[in-house]
Formats: C-alpha cells, sequence, structure tokens
C-alpha cells in the first residue's frame, strides 16, 4: 500500500515537473516572439490613414475632372501622393510611439524595427519606380492597380516583424488591386476601397478585438 501510494506521488510530481518545463519554454518562446516583433502598432493609426485616403481620393477626383492641363494634373497629383504618404507615415509613427508610451515599452530603432521598415519598404519603393514609369509613358490607368498590388505584398512582408494578421489586409490589397488591373475605368473607386475603406475597417477590428483585448 504505501508502495502504491509513493508511486502514485512521484507521478503526479513528475506530472508537475513536466507542466513546468512546458510552462516555462512557452514562457521562454512568447517572450522571444515579441523581442523579434514591433507590437506597438495602433488600429487607430489605420483608421486615420484610411481617412486621409478618402479625404485624397476625393481631391484626386476634382483635380480629374478640372480643365487644367493633363501635364498639371499629372504634377499635382504626384506632390499630393508624396504629401499623403509622409502624412501616413507621420500619423503611423505618431500613435505607435503613444501606444509603447502608454504600454510601458521603449519606442526605439533597434534591429528589429529597421528590419521591418526595410522589408515594408523595399516593395513600396519597387511599386513606386514602376508607377512613375507607367505615368511617364502615359498608362495613367495602371497605376492605381500597381499601388495596391505592391502595397499588399509590401503589407505581407510586414506580417512577418509585427501582428501576423496584417498580412489578410495584405491580401485584400492584392485581391482589390488585379480587379482594379482588369477594371481601369475604376482605378481611383479600387484606390478608395483599397487605401481607405480597408484601412479603417481593419484599423476598427484591430483597435476592438486585439488592442481592448490586451489592454
Amino acid at each position: 500500500m504505501v508502495t502504491l501510494q509513493y508511486k502514485v506521488l512521484l507521478k503526479c510530481n513528475r506530472n508537475m515537473e513536466n507542466k513546468e518545463v512546458i510552462n516555462t519554454l512557452s514562457e521562454i518562446r512568447n517572450m522571444m516572439a515579441k523581442s523579434t516583433k514591433v507590437l506597438s502598432l495602433s488600429g487607430i493609426s489605420s483608421i486615420v490613414v484610411g481617412c486621409f485616403a478618402l479625404v485624397a481620393s476625393f481631391i484626386a477626383n476634382m483635380i480629374i475632372n478640372n480643365e487644367w492641363p493633363h501635364y498639371y494634373k499629372v504634377r499635382v497629383l504626384m506632390i499630393m501622393s508624396v504629401v499623403l504618404f509622409l502624412l501616413c507615415f507621420g500619423t503611423v509613427l505618431f500613435f505607435s510611439k503613444r501606444k509603447a508610451e502608454k504600454s510601458g515599452m521603449v519606442f526605439k530603432f533597434n534591429q528589429t524595427v529597421k528590419k521591418m521598415l526595410w522589408n515594408f519598404f523595399l516593395p513600396l519603393m519597387i511599386g513606386g519606380i514602376v508607377c512613375v514609369g507607367l505615368i511617364y509613358q502615359g498608362h495613367y490607368g495602371l497605376t492605381s492597380s500597381f499601388m495596391l498590388l505592391f502595397y499588399g505584398l509590401a503589407l505581407i512582408n510586414l506580417s512577418n516583424y509585427t501582428f501576423s494578421n496584417i498580412k489578410y489586409l495584405g491580401y485584400i490589397q492584392l485581391i482589390l488591386g488585379i480587379i482594379d488591373f482588369l477594371m481601369i475605368k475604376y482605378s481611383l473607386l479600387f484606390w478608395a476601397l483599397g487605401f481607405g475603406i480597408s484601412h479603417i475597417a481593419y484599423g476598427i477590428f484591430f483597435y476592438c478585438y486585439i488592442e481592448k483585448k490586451n489592454e
């Protein structure tokens, strides 16, 4: 009887030790994952960026339908694109820094952030060069589809260094870019759906179902 009780206790102790080992390994795995990912992205920034894109698409539509000379329209639209990009990038940085400070995290450009930015901006830079080439050759209707396609690839790359669900936003951009490529007449509409509506929808989802649960 005593031997049986001893065996039961020994088995229980081993099970408890195994559980502790598993829990410890799980904690180490989570810590390593956090150290190699940027977790300060904010859902609010995605909403704000989407709103900027919708306003920009409205202004772009007014410019396109204006009676200005064609070369002047192209120049104004390109300048507006650069301003929009800088405004959106600054917005993401501002809200990311604010979220990091609120969560007690250190916001700095470490090796992980540098890798993330490189993998995000590389497809964007290539896409920008392609779009400038299309505009130079007069294929204006194709620029929005290539913007969506390369931006979708950039988001999928980004998902390896931050929240993995951002890749689904990238897939949406790719789908819209392909449809836009086949329906050039509605290019501005698809651009607004991709950079505007989808960003707002993702930002609301991210803020309500991810950020709020982690607070």
